[in-house]
């Protein structure tokens, strides 16, 4: 006979899960692009294929860093850019957080006011899911800490 698994059986186990993909996430993030090594300011990174990767260090803190990547593509509804990621690093625990992936959303928006637990660990697990395949995309085309360039403010 097999067990029986309900959602709070298994919600120990995504967030588990979770957890795991936010210490994978900052080892890609620091991997590709020495984020700890970088200041707060503008960066892109181009490899040639028309794609070209904004990174915008956004603001460090003692143990925090936020950072937001992008690409140079306009949504047509928001005028912000897409696909983007606003990205939370915990440099002591070593974890990297995607806390918001749809432009112009808050996770208010896309969940209501009160949701359950189960779906705010799902809808961070769906975000965060995308940032790792994403990072492996990016260093598979050859981006990293080598094509970053500084964006002049110009």
């Amino acid at each position: 006979m097999r067990p029986a698994f309900t959602a709070a059986a298994l919600r120990p186990r995504r967030l588990a899960w979770l957890m795991d993909l936010y210490e994978d996430n900052h080892a890609r993030l620091e991997r590709l692009f020495r984020i700890s090594a970088l200041v707060p300011d503008r960066y892109l990174s181009s490899v040639g294929d028309g794609m070209d990767l904004h990174l915008d260090l956004l603001q460090r803190h003692r143990h925090t860093t936020d950072l937001r990547l992008s690409y140079g593509l306009l949504d047509p509804v928001t005028g912000l850019t897409t696909p983007s990621a606003i990205l939370r690093i915990y440099e002591d625990a070593r974890l990297a957080e995607a806390t918001h992936c749809l432009p112009g959303r808050q996770m208010i928006d896309v969940l209501g006011p009160f949701p359950s637990p189960g779906a705010v660990v799902d809808h961070r697990l769906r975000m965060n899911s995308f940032l790792s395949r994403w990072l492996d995309y990016l260093g598979e085309h050859g981006h990293s800490w080598h094509t970053l360039t500084l964006l002049d403010r110009g």
